[in-house]
């Protein structure tokens, strides 16, 4: 007999936006190019009985540095959830490019679930090639590789789950060890894609983003968020603006800064 997990409560933090046109968002660019921004997010997915924070963001210093504009601070966003950073036991970073990996001291009980083959992406011969590593803060690999020092570090090997109800799945792609997360809702299967697929368009359109090491990976990686994903609308793409607007604010107060993504899309 089968048990159907306790479902997930999930939620989208936007933290920080780079404004940018849709020819940056697409390999060839886009012959109808337009305004079409880039928002950052880190997610929550909590259960009664578990919670995990997905992807870490970054913080003012690396906004400064990449010219990015910091919106709220990724601390301020999980209060606003009442999540305690400091009481937080387990972190899945879908990879680790400085967007997603920074805010080293903020989780300091937490676990840190990585794939194999992105802590080996990302300290190996790949990081000579200026292109592959322009993504990637040294100071946060560094970090990475003390968490593993300090035995902080649950690393994966492709598909696991990590809970009753939440698993996480290798697609590689956009950088060689990108996983995605699977959440069990009361809508049915939710897969946060992160950068598996930046916006809807990417992977809706089969038109992928220029940042990549295995094109051919990166598009099936598309198929996967689909198969993955109980429907279309519970395939989250990791960047796009349209998801705060695709689904209703965690409280009429957050309107535009947190999205609550198991519950009924609101367009």
């Amino acid at each position: 007999m089968s048990h159907t997990p306790a479902p997930y409560e999930v939620y989208a933090i936007r933290y920080a936006r780079h404004e940018r046109t849709a020819a940056a968002n697409f390999i060839g660019g886009d012959e109808h190019d337009g305004p079409m921004p880039l928002d950052y997010f880190v997610w929550v997915a909590r259960s009664e009985h578990r919670a995990f924070v997905i992807d870490t963001g970054f913080d003012a210093a690396a906004a400064a540095h990449r010219g990015r504009a910091l919106i709220t601070p990724v601390r301020q966003g999980l209060a606003a959830l009442g999540v305690e950073p400091a009481a937080v036991e387990d972190v899945i970073v879908t990879h680790m490019h400085y967007d997603h990996a920074g805010n080293h001291d903020l989780f300091p009980r937490a676990r840190y679930h990585l794939q194999d083959a992105e802590m080996a992406y990302c300290t190996g011969r790949h990081m000579g090639h200026a292109p592959l590593r322009h993504a990637y803060a040294v100071e946060d690999v560094a970090e990475m590789v003390r968490k593993v020092f300090d035995q902080r570090v649950a690393f994966h090997a492709g598909d696991e789950e990590l809970a009753p109800g939440l698993s996480v799945h290798h697609v590689g792609g956009h950088t060689l060890g990108l996983q995605v997360v699977r959440v069990w809702t009361r809508r049915g299967w939710l897969v946060l894609a992160s950068d598996a697929s930046h916006f809807y368009a990417n992977m809706n359109e089969t038109r992928p983003f220029p940042i990549v090491h295995d094109l051919g990976a990166m598009l099936e990686g598309y198929r996967t968020i689909k198969a993955l994903a109980s429907a279309d609308d519970l395939a989250i793409p990791g960047h796009d603006p349209l998801v705060l607007q695709r689904f209703p604010a965690a409280t009429p107060a957050l309107a535009g800064h947190i999205a609550r993504l198991d519950a009924d899309p609101v367009a």
